[in-house]
């Protein structure tokens, strides 16, 4: 399928972006590594502190990448932004007001495959695309939809009770249209996207069973 912009476009988008919001990346990173942190040694207040950086994260990439920046070359954007904005307030709502996701670090293979993908978002990612020659600011960063998406399934991974059906529903289809979009235009790092929504899907179900059950 041939998409509306050309691979300088896409890029260019990038480039636009990092630069207007610098220094927001290195914020989303310190508030990345605090989530990890809370789900390693969580408190009385963890949960809704992951779920109000989930939240925060998903509403910034809804508004501020998808319909500020994005639609200047995609009309999809629009509603690409508001996918991301009404997962952002399921997060608020979900995880912040009714208190219905806990997240928590065990050494079983949710934990193993959890911070597998969180190690992959924040790190392998960026380093990835720069021996593939995506360099900043013309790089997909963190705090934007692929490599955030990534950490936000490893992140429902390592849930800690029962994840709701509708919480997982926008990263995994994000994780198949960003995948195929981005990868089309050489972000061959994009295969973590679609690795990570199908392991999130296939491990959430089975450990909601698990929940169910017991």
């Amino acid at each position: 399928m041939k998409t509306p912009f050309t691979v300088e476009q896409f890029f260019d988008v990038f480039n636009n972006y990092n630069e207007a919001v610098f220094p927001m990346q290195a914020v989303f990173y310190l508030l990345s590594s605090f989530v990890v942190y809370l789900t390693i040694k969580p408190n009385s207040g963890s949960e809704k502190i992951v779920s109000g950086v989930l939240a925060l994260l998903w509403l910034w990439m809804g508004i501020v990448y998808h319909l500020v920046f994005f639609t200047a070359v995609n009309n999809a954007a629009y509603l690409f932004g508001a996918m991301f904005v009404l997962q952002g307030i399921l997060f608020l709502v979900t995880g912040v007001f009714q208190s219905k996701l806990s997240f928590k670090f065990r050494f079983d293979i949710y934990g193993i495959t959890g911070i597998a993908l969180i190690i992959f978002a924040l790190v392998i990612y960026p380093i990835l695309g720069f021996f593939l020659g995506h360099v900043y600011p013309s790089s997909p960063t963190f705090g934007l939809p692929c490599p955030t998406t990534i950490f936000t399934l490893g992140i429902l991974i390592l849930s800690n009770k029962k994840c709701p059906a509708e919480i997982m529903v926008i990263p995994f289809l994000w994780s198949v249209i960003g995948f195929f979009a981005a990868f089309s235009f050489g972000v061959i790092e994009d295969t973590g996207l679609l690795i990570a929504g199908l392991l999130t899907l296939t491990l959430l179900l089975v450990k909601n069973k698990k929940y169910q059950n017991e």
